[in-house]
């Protein structure tokens, strides 16, 4: 075991399955393989599912953007496996930062799960802002004058963003179970409007609009160097649009469609049979979910030209709809984003909650904030916090500016998943693994590679916010973290103990 003072100390497999058994700071396992599935397809079928692909089409890659989907979604596949096998190898709250703290040890754990953190706060204050200008655009389609923001004299409110918070904060607060049924019937009923919306949809598909199918390079008009992709700004390219380096863009932009997968990992604590139920779950939300964008994706760019998306204000699927003088779909897809939005939310909020609630029980954060309720088994203290500051900044920020840091958060945790996966099978090829990564250690490396990949291909602009981001997280755990930290104290007092021992023995 290193030493308590160094900040590379790992935990061991066994340690980190011991945290469970405080019974102060521990979750109810009650979740299925359905459960999970739900999640997943819950927190992937949102407002992305009618907006992130025709704008990805308009601006990147035109009809290519398929070929982004499928691209983020290979290696978003890759990554979930090597998620599937860590969860089923040690099913416990927290995710990526509990592999890497087994993996990689304590100062990279905390990195991940401060990069967690972001990825989901923001996520989760993001999508309710959205909920709320979606709230406010269903009411204008339907003819009701209600306003969506209330003056408080030097800032306004977004009401909207916040109640949905609230909501979801007491289901959560009440139980995962509860909250995961609420969450699956949202989710029937939004992947059925998504159906409904693909079938009329083909209806209006003409083969032109495919073509051509990759668009030729072109100079991107008013593009600063923070907003290029950080592979072309390090390698000196002009700044273009369409083409490869489009496609690629789109792949890197499309990819938050994906985030979520990440979250149903973190609920490994509160799932029945993990070993079996983890692995099926994840990988089958994630067919559900590639398949009905890629289905999205093709109607919305066979509907209409890529070059009609891109003189629109905002592309989205209702766009397409409306370019064919099908109007009424409007309605029907304002129904199906305000039902995609609002499971989101409270799947990105149970996330939230249980990264900072493993990271609080191992002393990384205020230990307080780990407590769970002996009603309820769920961390109410820590439930309350954050659907307050979610609320918070929601309601009062124009947080949505920051989109492109949840990607960069999300990428970042698969890169260190991806390359702990031979970590661990070399240093504990023992424990049992309720689903193993075909061809390791050449898969996992191979997804860690794409996702940096995708990483360069996001702005230098979010790169110099994220390192800003990792800065502050570097200073909170020297500050704190590092001091106050479970494993660490357990190696000063064991060397504490065998110090005073070999004392009374030379005496």
């Amino acid at each position: 075991m290193a030493s308590g003072k160094n900040i590379f100390r790992r935990k061991s497999a066994e340690q980190a399955l011991a945290t469970t058994d405080d019974p102060d700071r521990s979750l109810k396992r009650d979740l299925t393989a359905w459960d999970l599935a739900v999640l997943g397809v819950a927190v992937a079928v949102g407002a992305g599912i009618f907006s992130v692909g025709a704008t990805a089409a308009a601006n990147y890659a035109g009809p290519g953007v398929i070929i982004s989907f499928l691209i983020a979604s290979v290696v978003c596949g890759l990554a979930i496996m090597c998620y599937a096998e860590f969860a089923s190898t040690l099913p416990i709250a927290g995710s990526a930062y509990t592999f890497s703290y087994v993996t990689m040890g304590e100062f990279v754990a905390w990195i991940i799960g401060w990069d967690l953190i972001l990825e989901m706060l923001l996520a989760a204050a993001v999508i309710a802002k959205f909920w709320g200008i979606y709230l406010s655009d269903a009411f204008g389609l339907f003819g009701i004058d209600v306003p969506t923001t209330v003056d408080l004299g030097p800032v306004d409110l977004d009401w909207g963003p916040v109640a949905i918070v609230a909501v979801f904060t007491v289901l959560l607060v009440i139980g995962t179970k509860l909250s995961t049924r609420v969450n699956g019937v949202l989710t029937i009923l939004k992947v059925g409007i998504t159906l409904f919306v693909i079938v009329v949809g083909f209806f209006y598909v003409k083969a032109e609009n495919y073509s051509p199918f990759i668009p030729p390079a072109e100079p991107a008009e008013s593009v600063s160097a923070l907003h290029q992709p950080l592979f072309a700004f390090l390698f000196g390219l002009e700044p273009t649009t369409y083409g490869a380096v489009g496609l690629l863009s789109g792949a890197a932009l499309v990819f938050f469609a994906f985030i979520g997968f990440d979250v149903v990992a973190t609920t490994a604590e509160e799932t029945k049979d993990p070993q079996r139920a983890l692995p099926r779950g994840i990988l089958g939300g994630l067919a559900v979910v590639t398949v009905l964008y890629i289905l999205v994706t093709v109607v919305v760019t066979g509907m209409v030209s890529y070059t009609e998306l891109a003189a629109s204000d905002s592309p989205s699927l209702t766009t397409a709809f409306v370019l064919v003088g099908a109007d009424w779909a409007g309605k029907v897809i304002s129904i199906g984003i305000l039902l995609g939005l609002t499971s989101v939310i409270m799947v990105l909020l149970l996330g939230l909650t249980r990264i900072v609630f493993s990271m609080s029980r191992d002393g990384l954060l205020p230990r307080a904030l780990s407590r769970t309720s002996g009603r309820f088994h769920t961390p109410v203290r820590l439930q309350v916090g954050a659907g307050v500051v979610v609320a918070a900044i929601a309601g009062f920020s124009e947080v949505e500016l920051l989109e492109e840091m949840i990607n960069i958060g999300t990428l970042s945790a698969f890169v260190l998943v991806s390359f702990g996966i031979p970590l661990l099978r070399r240093s504990r090829p023992d424990l049992e693994r309720g689903f193993r990564v075909p061809w390791s250690p050449a898969l996992p490396i191979v997804s860690g590679v794409a996702c940096l990949w995708l990483m360069s291909n996001l702005t230098t602009l979010t790169w110099l916010r994220f390192g800003a981001w990792l800065v502050i997280g570097t200073a909170v755990y020297f500050g704190f973290s590092y001091r106050n930290s479970q494993l660490g104290r357990e190696g000063s007092a064991r060397a504490a103990a065998a110090t005073d021992s070999s004392d009374e023995v030379r005496t």
